[in-house]
């Protein structure tokens, strides 16, 4: 086997991966850009493991703890889209870079005001669901 194709179709999974990451706007689809990126690493592991004729068979241990930690990753990661969604009711990574940036600016409001910012946004999420 030639060690062009896997490499070939292993950069073409990493480029597309790296496209998702960087043009992607949903957090969840950003997440599978990047375990998309880590299947086109453990494609290399695998490909040169066997071209190299390695006896420890190294690549595809290593390709093994890339996995487990790809799974802990996507877990935890998935946990804190959905607690974002729930308390920001979007996953748009610019919009919650946005609102992130508003607090900011809205706490510097309430401040200059002489309220609590946490008071000013108890009174914010009551006036939103009134």
């Amino acid at each position: 086997m030639h060690l062009a194709y896997p490499a070939v179709l292993a950069a073409l999974l990493f480029c597309t991966g790296l496209y998702g990451v960087l043009a992607r706007r949903n957090a969840i689809l950003v997440l599978m850009s990047v375990e998309l990126m880590l299947n086109a690493v453990n494609l290399n592991l695998v490909a040169f493991d066997v071209w190299l004729r390695d006896t420890l068979h190294a690549g595809q241990a290593l390709t093994l703890f890339v996995i487990a930690v790809a799974a802990a990753e996507i877990g935890i990661g998935l946990a804190i889209v959905l607690m974002v969604y729930r308390d920001r009711g979007t996953s748009d990574v610019d919009r919650l870079r946005d609102s992130v940036e508003s607090d900011a600016t809205d706490d510097a409001a309430a401040r200059s005001l002489g309220v609590e910012p946490a008071e000013a946004a108890q009174a914010k999420k009551a006036e939103a669901t009134a």
